[in-house]
This record gives C-alpha cells, sequence and structure tokens, in this order.
C-alpha cells in the first residue's frame, strides 16, 4: 500500500505539465500593472511634446497684428490639436501682457512697512495692471496692444487612461502646461501705462 503512494508522490514531482500556466497567472497581473504605467508616462511625455510644440506656433500667431481679432480661433486650434492627442482632455488658456520682457512674473513694488519681505494688507503700493488690488504677478489680463508683450499659457487636464493606476501612485489627474512670451508686432505706439500708488 505504501509502494503506490510513494510511485504516485514520485511521479507527480516529475510531471511539470501545466507549471508555466501556473507562473504566467502569478506573473501576468505585475506585468499588467507594469505595463500599464509605462503607457500613463508615454502619454503625459506626448501630450507634453505636442503641448509645446503646438504652443510654440500659436504664440507666433498670436504676436501678429490680425491676432487682436482671432486669439478665439488661434485658442480653437490649439484645442483641436491636443484633442487629436488627449480626445477628453479640458484645455485651458491664460494671457497676462506686460510693457516689457523685465516686467514679466514680476510682482507690483510696495512699500515694506513693517520690513518683513512680504506685502501686508495695508501697506502702500504701485498698482501697475490697474485692478486696485496688490498682485504678486503685475500683468494685465488678456492679449495687450501693440509692442507689449504677452505670456501666453495653455494647460491640459484629463484623467489617465487607466482609472487604476492610481494605485500605482500616479494622480488621478494628469496636467501638462506650457507657456511661451512673446511681443506683439509694433502695428501702432505701444499704449503708455499709468502707475497707480494705492495706500
Amino acid at each position: 500500500m505504501r509502494r503506490p503512494m510513494h510511485n504516485l508522490a514520485r511521479r507527480l514531482r516529475r510531471d511539470a505539465k501545466g507549471v508555466t500556466a501556473l507562473e504566467f497567472a502569478l506573473t501576468a497581473p505585475l506585468l499588467l500593472l507594469i505595463m500599464a504605467v509605462l503607457i500613463e508616462l508615454g502619454m503625459a511625455y506626448y501630450v507634453q511634446a505636442v503641448l509645446i510644440g503646438t504652443i510654440n506656433a500659436a504664440g507666433r500667431a498670436s504676436s501678429l497684428q490680425s491676432a487682436q481679432t482671432t486669439s478665439a480661433t488661434i485658442d480653437s486650434q490649439v484645442t483641436t490639436r491636443m484633442k487629436h492627442v488627449v480626445p477628453w482632455a479640458n484645455v485651458t488658456f491664460s494671457r497676462q501682457n506686460y510693457t516689457d520682457f523685465s516686467n514679466v512674473g514680476q510682482p507690483e513694488d510696495f512699500t515694506d512697512s513693517n520690513r518683513n519681505g512680504r506685502y501686508d494688507l495695508g501697506e502702500c503700493f504701485n498698482d501697475a495692471n490697474g485692478n486696485g488690488v496688490w498682485d504678486a504677478d503685475m500683468g494685465k489680463t488678456g492679449l495687450g496692444g501693440a509692442n507689449d508683450v504677452v505670456l501666453y499659457t495653455v494647460r491640459v487636464r484629463y484623467a489617465p487612461i487607466f482609472g487604476f493606476s492610481t494605485m500605482l501612485g500616479l494622480p488621478s489627474t494628469m496636467n501638462a502646461s506650457a507657456s511661451t512670451i512673446m511681443r506683439n508686432q509694433p502695428f501702432a505706439t505701444q499704449t503708455t501705462r499709468t502707475v497707480t500708488q494705492i495706500c
């Protein structure tokens, strides 16, 4: 009786049928997760590359005199291009204009009364963009006029292709953004901006 059991055990030890299927079943989920992450990251890099190329072309078109009346058309072209890559993406635009390149992204000047290195409510400031409040960026919203410098920014937000990729540390919303800075063509005399001191 012990002999047949011993023979059966020996046969089972040597039998390799089905081992490949078992190994595949154990490793396939991990391989699929790695592939999903690689696809998501590849998509993110591709979206960023297309966005940079698109915004460079759009920035050049935006600086032309005709852009004063066609900025919505330029935005529509950028949106169409990005939707070819990510059809479910949300594409948003912003334009800030400045008198020259040195002002881009700079805060409005203020009098630091308490010398703490930052603007506090009640301190005097120079209102460069005419909105009546101190801003960390002195730019005016919009395309500006002749010879103005424009910071054109496009942001693309989209849900990942694979919803479960958040379990692997990827964000629940993928973001890409790109900016370009250009000077509007001198189709007229640049408007002088009035800076008002507010206390």
